[in-house]
Protein backbone atom coordinates (compact mmCIF):
# COMPACT_ATOMS: atom_id res chain seq x y z
CA UNK A 1 0.00 0.00 0.00
CA UNK A 2 1.35 3.43 -0.88
CA UNK A 3 1.87 6.09 1.75
CA UNK A 4 -0.48 9.02 2.19
CA UNK A 5 2.10 11.38 0.71
CA UNK A 6 2.03 9.34 -2.50
CA UNK A 7 -1.59 10.24 -3.17
CA UNK A 8 -2.30 13.50 -1.37
CA UNK A 9 -0.46 16.80 -1.74
CA UNK A 10 0.19 18.95 1.31
CA UNK A 11 -2.78 21.24 2.00
CA UNK A 12 -2.48 24.90 1.06
CA UNK A 13 -4.88 25.90 3.83
CA UNK A 14 -3.82 27.67 7.01
CA UNK A 15 -3.07 25.22 9.87
CA UNK A 16 -5.70 26.78 12.15
CA UNK A 17 -8.46 27.09 9.56
CA UNK A 18 -10.71 24.66 11.47
CA UNK A 19 -9.28 25.13 14.94
CA UNK A 20 -11.77 24.01 17.57
CA UNK A 21 -14.25 22.73 14.97
CA UNK A 22 -15.93 19.32 15.23
CA UNK A 23 -16.31 17.41 11.98
CA UNK A 24 -18.00 14.18 10.92
CA UNK A 25 -16.61 12.56 7.76
CA UNK A 26 -18.34 9.69 5.96
CA UNK A 27 -16.97 7.53 3.18
CA UNK A 28 -13.42 6.69 4.29
CA UNK A 29 -12.39 3.27 3.01
CA UNK A 30 -8.68 3.35 2.15
CA UNK A 31 -6.00 6.06 2.27
CA UNK A 32 -6.81 6.66 -1.40
CA UNK A 33 -10.36 7.70 -0.52
CA UNK A 34 -11.14 11.37 -1.08
CA UNK A 35 -12.77 11.30 2.35
CA UNK A 36 -9.49 10.14 3.88
CA UNK A 37 -7.69 13.14 2.39
CA UNK A 38 -10.43 15.40 3.76
CA UNK A 39 -10.23 13.90 7.27
CA UNK A 40 -6.43 14.16 7.25
CA UNK A 41 -6.48 17.78 6.08
CA UNK A 42 -9.22 18.68 8.58
CA UNK A 43 -7.14 17.32 11.46
CA UNK A 44 -4.08 19.21 10.30
CA UNK A 45 -6.25 22.33 10.14
CA UNK A 46 -7.14 21.91 13.83
CA UNK A 47 -10.46 20.04 13.70
CA UNK A 48 -11.62 17.14 15.84
CA UNK A 49 -12.82 14.38 13.53
CA UNK A 50 -15.11 11.36 13.71
CA UNK A 51 -15.47 8.86 10.87
CA UNK A 52 -18.38 6.63 9.92
CA UNK A 53 -18.59 3.30 8.15
CA UNK A 54 -20.70 0.15 8.28
CA UNK A 55 -20.78 -3.57 7.62
CA UNK A 56 -17.74 -5.25 6.12
CA UNK A 57 -16.26 -1.85 5.22
CA UNK A 58 -15.78 -1.07 8.94
CA UNK A 59 -12.55 -3.09 9.00
CA UNK A 60 -11.10 -1.10 6.10
CA UNK A 61 -12.14 2.20 7.64
CA UNK A 62 -10.69 1.34 11.05
CA UNK A 63 -7.40 0.30 9.43
CA UNK A 64 -7.25 3.58 7.50
CA UNK A 65 -8.16 5.57 10.63
CA UNK A 66 -5.00 4.27 12.31
CA UNK A 67 -2.99 6.22 9.74
CA UNK A 68 -4.47 9.50 10.94
CA UNK A 69 -3.06 11.49 13.85
CA UNK A 70 -4.78 11.49 16.25
CA UNK A 71 -6.58 8.25 15.42
CA UNK A 72 -10.31 9.10 15.13
CA UNK A 73 -13.07 6.81 16.29
CA UNK A 74 -15.22 5.11 13.65
CA UNK A 75 -18.97 5.04 14.26
CA UNK A 76 -21.25 2.57 12.52
CA UNK A 77 -23.67 4.27 10.14
CA UNK A 78 -25.46 2.98 7.07
CA UNK A 79 -26.80 6.16 5.45
CA UNK A 80 -29.89 4.30 4.22
CA UNK A 81 -30.82 3.47 7.83
CA UNK A 82 -32.45 6.45 9.53
CA UNK A 83 -32.10 4.76 12.91
CA UNK A 84 -28.33 4.42 12.49
CA UNK A 85 -27.96 8.03 11.35
CA UNK A 86 -29.99 9.11 14.39
CA UNK A 87 -27.78 6.97 16.66
CA UNK A 88 -24.66 8.64 15.30
CA UNK A 89 -26.21 12.06 15.86
CA UNK A 90 -26.99 11.09 19.45
CA UNK A 91 -23.41 9.88 19.98
CA UNK A 92 -22.02 13.11 18.54
CA UNK A 93 -24.21 15.09 20.94
CA UNK A 94 -23.05 12.92 23.84
CA UNK A 95 -19.36 13.35 22.98
CA UNK A 96 -19.16 16.89 21.77
CA UNK A 97 -22.46 18.55 22.58
CA UNK A 98 -22.74 19.68 18.97
CA UNK A 99 -21.23 19.57 15.50
CA UNK A 100 -19.75 22.21 13.20
CA UNK A 101 -19.61 20.36 9.91
CA UNK A 102 -20.12 17.09 8.07
CA UNK A 103 -18.96 15.61 4.78
CA UNK A 104 -21.21 13.38 2.68
CA UNK A 105 -18.75 11.24 0.70
CA UNK A 106 -20.84 8.16 -0.03
CA UNK A 107 -22.24 6.89 -3.29
CA UNK A 108 -23.13 3.56 -4.80
CA UNK A 109 -24.86 2.07 -7.83
CA UNK A 110 -25.39 -1.63 -8.56
CA UNK A 111 -23.32 -3.02 -11.40
CA UNK A 112 -26.25 -3.09 -13.81
CA UNK A 113 -26.59 0.70 -13.49
CA UNK A 114 -23.15 1.31 -15.02
CA UNK A 115 -21.17 0.40 -18.12
CA UNK A 116 -23.83 0.83 -20.79
CA UNK A 117 -26.84 -0.35 -18.84
CA UNK A 118 -28.77 2.92 -18.82
CA UNK A 119 -31.66 1.62 -20.93
CA UNK A 120 -31.84 -1.77 -19.25
CA UNK A 121 -31.20 -1.09 -15.54
CA UNK A 122 -34.31 -2.01 -13.50
CA UNK A 123 -35.95 0.46 -11.14
CA UNK A 124 -34.92 -1.65 -8.15
CA UNK A 125 -31.25 -1.00 -8.96
CA UNK A 126 -31.80 2.66 -9.85
CA UNK A 127 -33.68 3.17 -6.57
CA UNK A 128 -30.67 1.88 -4.62
CA UNK A 129 -28.36 4.27 -6.48
CA UNK A 130 -30.68 7.20 -5.80
CA UNK A 131 -31.16 6.42 -2.11
CA UNK A 132 -27.49 5.85 -1.31
CA UNK A 133 -26.03 8.56 -3.51
CA UNK A 134 -28.62 11.37 -3.21
CA UNK A 135 -31.49 10.91 -0.74
CA UNK A 136 -29.03 10.01 2.02
CA UNK A 137 -27.76 13.60 1.93
CA UNK A 138 -31.18 14.71 3.17
CA UNK A 139 -31.22 11.93 5.78
CA UNK A 140 -27.82 13.05 7.06
CA UNK A 141 -28.79 16.72 7.10
CA UNK A 142 -32.07 16.11 8.94
CA UNK A 143 -30.29 14.40 11.84
CA UNK A 144 -27.14 16.53 12.00
CA UNK A 145 -28.52 20.03 11.42
CA UNK A 146 -30.04 20.22 14.95
CA UNK A 147 -26.54 19.68 16.36
CA UNK A 148 -25.07 22.69 14.60
CA UNK A 149 -24.59 26.12 16.16
CA UNK A 150 -27.17 28.85 15.69
CA UNK A 151 -26.57 31.49 13.05
CA UNK A 152 -25.44 33.91 15.75
CA UNK A 153 -22.71 31.45 16.76
CA UNK A 154 -21.45 30.95 13.23
CA UNK A 155 -23.80 28.25 12.00
CA UNK A 156 -22.60 24.99 10.47
CA UNK A 157 -21.65 23.47 7.13
CA UNK A 158 -22.53 20.39 5.11
CA UNK A 159 -20.47 19.41 2.06
CA UNK A 160 -21.19 16.65 -0.47
CA UNK A 161 -18.91 15.16 -3.11
CA UNK A 162 -20.21 14.91 -6.66
CA UNK A 163 -19.03 14.34 -10.22
CA UNK A 164 -20.17 17.02 -12.65
CA UNK A 165 -23.78 16.13 -13.44
CA UNK A 166 -24.34 18.88 -16.02
CA UNK A 167 -23.49 16.54 -18.90
CA UNK A 168 -23.84 12.85 -19.76
CA UNK A 169 -20.64 10.84 -19.34
CA UNK A 170 -19.74 7.65 -21.23
CA UNK A 171 -20.57 4.50 -19.24
CA UNK A 172 -21.44 6.45 -16.05
CA UNK A 173 -25.12 5.85 -16.78
CA UNK A 174 -27.42 5.96 -13.69
CA UNK A 175 -24.76 7.43 -11.43
CA UNK A 176 -25.10 10.57 -13.54
CA UNK A 177 -28.77 11.15 -12.67
CA UNK A 178 -28.00 10.12 -9.08
CA UNK A 179 -25.33 12.83 -8.87
CA UNK A 180 -27.68 15.31 -10.54
CA UNK A 181 -30.22 14.49 -7.83
CA UNK A 182 -27.55 14.95 -5.16
CA UNK A 183 -26.70 18.40 -6.51
CA UNK A 184 -30.40 19.32 -6.48
CA UNK A 185 -30.73 18.06 -2.90
CA UNK A 186 -27.80 20.33 -1.97
CA UNK A 187 -29.64 23.35 -3.38
CA UNK A 188 -32.90 22.54 -1.61
CA UNK A 189 -31.11 21.91 1.69
CA UNK A 190 -29.32 25.24 1.25
CA UNK A 191 -32.75 26.84 0.90
CA UNK A 192 -34.28 25.14 3.92
CA UNK A 193 -31.30 25.23 6.31
CA UNK A 194 -29.98 28.66 5.41
CA UNK A 195 -32.24 30.47 7.90
CA UNK A 196 -30.52 28.43 10.63
CA UNK A 197 -27.12 29.62 9.42
CA UNK A 198 -26.24 26.22 7.93
CA UNK A 199 -24.43 26.29 4.60
CA UNK A 200 -24.81 23.37 2.19
CA UNK A 201 -22.50 22.94 -0.79
CA UNK A 202 -20.97 20.32 -3.06
CA UNK A 203 -17.54 19.83 -4.60
CA UNK A 204 -17.42 18.37 -8.12
CA UNK A 205 -14.07 16.62 -8.27
CA UNK A 206 -12.26 15.47 -11.36
CA UNK A 207 -11.59 11.72 -11.72
CA UNK A 208 -9.51 10.40 -8.82
CA UNK A 209 -8.03 6.95 -8.30
CA UNK A 210 -10.23 5.70 -5.47
CA UNK A 211 -11.69 2.29 -4.73
CA UNK A 212 -15.04 3.49 -6.04
CA UNK A 213 -13.43 4.53 -9.35
CA UNK A 214 -12.44 0.91 -9.99
CA UNK A 215 -16.12 0.04 -10.41
CA UNK A 216 -16.59 2.60 -13.21
CA UNK A 217 -16.03 1.03 -16.66
CA UNK A 218 -13.63 3.04 -18.80
CA UNK A 219 -12.23 5.01 -15.86
CA UNK A 220 -8.63 4.82 -17.05
CA UNK A 221 -9.47 6.35 -20.41
CA UNK A 222 -11.46 9.10 -18.70
CA UNK A 223 -8.68 10.09 -16.30
CA UNK A 224 -6.05 10.00 -19.05
CA UNK A 225 -8.07 12.30 -21.30
CA UNK A 226 -8.81 14.56 -18.35
CA UNK A 227 -5.10 15.03 -17.64
CA UNK A 228 -4.49 15.87 -21.29
CA UNK A 229 -7.36 18.34 -21.70
CA UNK A 230 -7.80 20.14 -18.36
CA UNK A 231 -6.33 23.66 -18.73
CA UNK A 232 -4.49 23.32 -15.40
CA UNK A 233 -3.70 19.66 -15.91
CA UNK A 234 -4.99 16.97 -13.57
CA UNK A 235 -3.30 14.51 -11.24
CA UNK A 236 -5.72 11.66 -10.66
CA UNK A 237 -3.64 10.25 -7.78
CA UNK A 238 -3.80 13.49 -5.78
CA UNK A 239 -6.89 14.19 -3.65
CA UNK A 240 -5.23 17.15 -1.94
CA UNK A 241 -6.81 19.94 -4.05
CA UNK A 242 -10.28 18.50 -3.44
CA UNK A 243 -9.62 18.21 0.30
CA UNK A 244 -8.50 21.84 0.43
CA UNK A 245 -11.66 23.00 -1.33
CA UNK A 246 -13.82 21.03 1.11
CA UNK A 247 -11.96 22.59 4.05
CA UNK A 248 -12.67 26.04 2.63
CA UNK A 249 -16.38 25.25 2.41
CA UNK A 250 -16.39 23.88 5.96
CA UNK A 251 -14.63 26.96 7.30
CA UNK A 252 -15.86 30.42 8.20
CA UNK A 253 -14.13 31.77 5.09
CA UNK A 254 -17.10 30.39 3.11
CA UNK A 255 -19.65 32.02 5.44
CA UNK A 256 -21.62 33.54 2.53
CA UNK A 257 -21.43 30.52 0.21
CA UNK A 258 -24.34 28.07 0.02
CA UNK A 259 -26.11 26.05 -2.65
CA UNK A 260 -22.91 25.99 -4.68
CA UNK A 261 -21.28 23.25 -6.73
CA UNK A 262 -17.58 24.08 -6.70
CA UNK A 263 -15.60 22.42 -9.48
CA UNK A 264 -12.14 21.17 -8.53
CA UNK A 265 -11.15 19.52 -11.78
CA UNK A 266 -8.29 21.48 -13.31
CA UNK A 267 -10.78 23.61 -15.24
CA UNK A 268 -12.02 20.72 -17.40
CA UNK A 269 -15.70 21.58 -16.85
CA UNK A 270 -15.26 25.00 -18.49
CA UNK A 271 -14.36 23.59 -21.92
CA UNK A 272 -16.91 23.31 -24.69
CA UNK A 273 -14.65 21.00 -26.70
CA UNK A 274 -11.36 19.16 -26.12
CA UNK A 275 -8.34 21.46 -26.13
CA UNK A 276 -6.64 21.57 -29.48
CA UNK A 277 -9.82 21.10 -31.54
CA UNK A 278 -9.81 23.47 -34.50
CA UNK A 279 -6.17 24.47 -34.10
Amino acid sequence: MCSVTDVTSAPATAPALLAGRRMLVTGVLTPRSIAFAIADAAQRAGAEVLLTSFGRAMTLTEKSARRLDPVPDVLEMDVTRTDQVASVAAEVRRRWGGLDGAVHAVGYAPEDCLGGGFMTAPWESVAIAMQVSAYSMKTLAAELAPLMPAREAGGGALVALTFDAAVAWPLYDWMGPAKAALEAVVRYLARDLGPQGIRVNAVAAGPLETMAAKSIPGFKGLKDRWAEQAPLGWESADSGPVADAVLFLLSGMARAVSGEVLHVDGGYHALGAPMGVGT
